[in-house]
């Protein structure tokens, strides 16, 4: 396989995880699959990554985020 096939891959498949995330979090259903919505629900998050509040959000987040993957996994 050739190196832009594999890089066309690798990225196919983080858009795809990523997107999971996306329907994970019930963001499609909640803003009833918005993609305006969506995206400016994106924008709002890189705007608070980019002020002083960065590392407690970051924090904050993922905290949150392991918990809920634990608590997935000890659903499973």
């Amino acid at each position: 396989m050739r190196d832009w096939q594999v890089k066309r891959r690798e990225r196919t498949r983080h858009l795809i995880e990523l997107g999971g995330l996306v329907i994970k979090a019930g963001l499609v259903d909640l803003t009833e699959d918005d993609r305006a919505t969506l995206y400016g629900a994106f924008l709002t998050v890189a705007d608070r990554l980019r002020g002083e509040e960065r590392a407690n959000a970051l924090a904050l987040w993922k905290r949150k985020g392991k918990r809920a993957f634990e608590a997935e996994q000890g659903d499973g």
